[in-house]
């Protein structure tokens, strides 16, 4: 544990920070989660449905810096391709 006052104080936003994060990761995947198993149930109301969630959740952690913004565009795409093969 650090001693000096200002390396207290960082570590406790840190923490707080850790927290937030890991909460807003989990929800996203947890949104893609969703559409990954409605595709796989061939349910197309609900995939597009948690598809919108799931594609604003991917865009929010990654203007948050949680994720790469390319990586958030590769996972939107992967989760578009897989609902289009499901219609087709």
């Amino acid at each position: 544990m650090p001693n000096i006052k200002s390396a207290i104080k960082r570590v406790k936003t840190s923490e707080a920070s850790k927290a937030q994060n890991s909460t807003v990761k989990s929800s996203m995947r947890t949104a893609v989660r969703k559409v990954e198993s409605a595709v796989v149930n061939n349910d197309a109301a609900a995939a597009t449905a948690s598809f919108s969630s799931a594609s604003s959740k991917l865009d929010k952690a990654a203007a948050k810096g949680l994720i790469h913004k390319k990586a958030a565009a590769r996972k939107k795409s992967r989760l578009m391709k897989k609902m289009n093969s499901m219609n087709a």
